[in-house]
């Protein structure tokens, strides 16, 4: 089953794990960075009780990737109303990104192509309709331009809706 790659990750890398959940990634992450960050709207306490048991070095956004504007998030049973943000501000918030993780129910199609312009490396599940719109052309385009990638077309999950994981490095 395809896994998101840590490998990549340089001990002068920031990184963002958007849709964090529990920490699985952003936990193992920060034993190659001390610069990571975890954005999550929905399980953030257990998050932030992970991280601390862990002792791993990690900040916490609370709050989804989006656009800007306050959203109703469902995952599982629960519904939360939370804080969006653009990946531009969250990349400032973080103070930069080299490396971003993403696995954002469908969200990552309203990245704008040109906020990736700082980021080496991309970890990202992408979804399709029922859970998520259509995806974004030109966030496709623009990956396919300055990234050499390829897609694990066998989701994490075996849920309707996720294509697979995208796994890129920039190549410009």
């Amino acid at each position: 089953m395809p896994e998101y790659r840590l490998e990549g990750i340089r001990a002068s890398d920031h990184v963002i794990d958007i849709g964090a959940n529990v920490g699985a990634f952003c936990i193992r992450a920060s034993s190659f960075s001390k610069h990571v960050v975890a954005v999550e709207p929905v399980t953030a306490s257990l998050l932030k009780e992970n991280i601390r048991r862990n002792n791993a070095s990690v900040q916490v956004i609370e709050g989804a990737l989006g656009n800007g504007k306050p959203a109703t998030v469902v995952w599982d049973d629960t519904k939360v109303v939370t804080p969006t943000y653009q990946l531009r501000d969250l990349i400032s918030m973080a103070g930069g990104c080299d490396f971003l993780k993403s696995d954002c129910e469908g969200a990552e199609w309203l990245i704008d192509p040109e906020d990736l312009n700082s980021i080496r490396h991309i970890e990202m599940e992408l979804h399709l309709p029922p859970i998520s719109g259509l995806p974004s052309i030109s966030l496709l385009d623009y990956i396919s331009r300055h990234y050499d990638f390829e897609i694990e077309r066998k989701p994490v999950h075996a849920t309707l809706g996720v294509l697979g994981i995208l796994h890129a490095e920039r190549n410009d």
